[in-house]
């Protein structure tokens, strides 16, 4: 059975969600606020909590940051699709949080259905989800040796002018990303060690809603050397470049006048996760020649872009997948390697090095 706390400081969504979780292999408690939460984090000791943001007392986030210093353990947000809430949701993953759900648009009563079965399945890879051991370690022990409450802290995000490059000449090199579930974090440690002049467009698919892409690209361009954009019209790949894929739809390689060109399309309703790796990966190979290609599948759960990256594997194409120690669900990645696709199998945090080395020797 799985251990879970729900936060939320609405009676009638904490009622619907015990309503979920209640018919499942879950053992549920619940708390009205950040402070009652705390408080059952200690007693309760569950395996995944799910947490509102907007909170009186003790705001989402600085609950999560209480969470994250004196008992880590998975946490899920329950977040708007505003803007708002979409930074907010941003700030949280960067904190720790392991994954997020949307709140259902419309009566709560009446929408709560269209988010069941992802907040179930959400949950249950949380529950399996690794923290790292070393995130924070610090102040956890400081904390542990003063007895001082934790103060909260969001991230501090320092802008670096990203560095103009040149459109791709022909016959270049891709790299090719997916991601999903950690996927935000695991993108900022890639990305914030490559340099502004890195030579190979990167090409980025992270599973994520509509509003959200954008904060995250926008966010990512503030921490990077790169240049890093959402994918909302055609745009000509360029080195030290990174293009994210737009939450409401496919993102595809395509060639236009001999310029290669990254554009946004509409969803594939036969694959299951948008924007689809598998997606761009196929189009890729349909025009650039896979030896050319580097393929990376990092943390995230299902399947998304293994056949395919296996596929270029075969042709000849570079394929990374990061390793099981690292990554928060090994969904994605260890669909890669039991395939037979992975040509290297690394930690998050040589990823960037693995790039930077290739980029080198070419």
């Amino acid at each position: 059975m799985i251990r879970l706390l729900i936060v939320d400081d609405s009676p009638l969504m904490r009622r619907l969600l015990v309503g979920i979780f209640a018919m499942e292999d879950f053992v549920v408690e619940t708390a009205r606020d950040g402070i009652e939460a705390i408080e059952k984090l200690h007693q309760f000791r569950p395996d995944v909590v799910t947490l509102d943001i907007n909170m009186p007392v003790l705001d989402g986030l600085a609950c999560l940051d209480r969470i994250m210093l004196e008992r880590p353990c998975p946490v899920v947000m329950v977040s708007s699709l505003t803007e708002e809430g979409a930074a907010e949701t941003l700030d949280a993953l960067a904190m720790g949080a392991v994954d997020f759900v949307p709140k259902p648009r419309g009566p709560l009563s009446l929408a709560i259905d269209q988010i069941a079965p992802l907040l179930l399945d959400r949950v249950r890879a949380a529950s399996t989800a690794k923290l790292s051991q070393t995130r924070r370690l610090a102040e956890r022990v400081r904390l542990r040796a003063s007895g001082m409450p934790a103060v909260s802290r969001r991230p501090n995000i320092a802008a670096i002018s990203p560095m103009r490059s040149q459109p791709l000449p022909a016959g270049d090199r891709l790299v090719l990303v997916g991601s999903s579930t950690g996927g935000p974090a695991a993108l900022e440690t890639v990305l914030t060690a490559l340099p502004g002049d890195f030579p190979w467009p990167i090409v980025i698919a992270q599973h994520m809603p509509e509003s959200f892409t954008g904060p995250l690209a926008r966010r990512l361009n503030g921490l990077c050397a790169l240049e890093i954009e959402e994918v909302s019209r055609p745009v000509t790949l360029s080195p030290g470049h990174a293009y994210i894929g737009r939450g409401d739809a496919d993102l595809i390689v395509t060639r236009w006048a001999g310029e290669l060109r990254a554009m946004a399309a509409p969803k594939d309703p036969a694959r299951p996760w948008h924007p689809s790796t598998d997606r761009l990966v196929e189009t890729a190979m349909a025009n650039v020649s896979p030896d050319r290609l580097v393929g990376v599948l990092m943390t995230g759960m299902g399947n998304d872009g293994a056949e395919t990256l296996t596929r270029l594997h075969h042709l000849g194409g570079v394929t990374i997948a990061e390793a099981e120690e690292s990554a928060v669900v090994w969904g994605m990645p260890g669909s890669l390697v039991r395939m037979g696709g992975a040509g290297r199998v690394v930690p998050l945090s040589y990823i960037a090095t693995e790039l930077k080395i290739m980029a080198r020797t070419e």
